[in-house]
């Protein structure tokens, strides 16, 4: 047998697939948390364009919850294989609409401050 065979893979030590997969749904719960607070005080303030806004976030918030699920035990074997778990499209993505709603909301909150 080879090492890299699976008869002698030792299983990774820790819970870096636990602490991984928690902070994805972390990121995911924020994500929907601030377009709810965005789509509540937009809809107040300033109608339905920003509303929208807000509940596109939480779509996309409430997708990557599914999608932490759907990918908790492919972690396991990334780990195992001594691979990194991080999606390197999946952090681009997370990354490009964090900065962009947090722009909407400087903007937002700019807004309100000036009224």
């Amino acid at each position: 047998m080879t090492p890299g065979d699976s008869a002698e893979r030792v299983p990774a030590e820790g819970l870096q697939h636990e602490r991984t997969a928690l902070a994805w749904e972390r990121t995911a719960v924020s994500i929907v948390g601030v377009g709810l607070l965005l789509t509540r005080v937009a809809s107040d303030q300033f109608g339905v364009l920003f509303a929208a806004i807000g509940l596109v976030q939480v779509a996309i918030g409430a997708a990557m919850v599914v999608w932490t699920g759907w990918h908790y035990a492919d972690l396991h074997d990334l780990t195992d294989n001594g691979e990194s778990p991080t999606h390197p499209l999946a952090v681009r993505v997370v990354g490009v609409s964090t900065c962009a709603f947090v722009a909407i909301a400087l903007v937002v909150a700019i807004a309100i401050a000036l009224r």
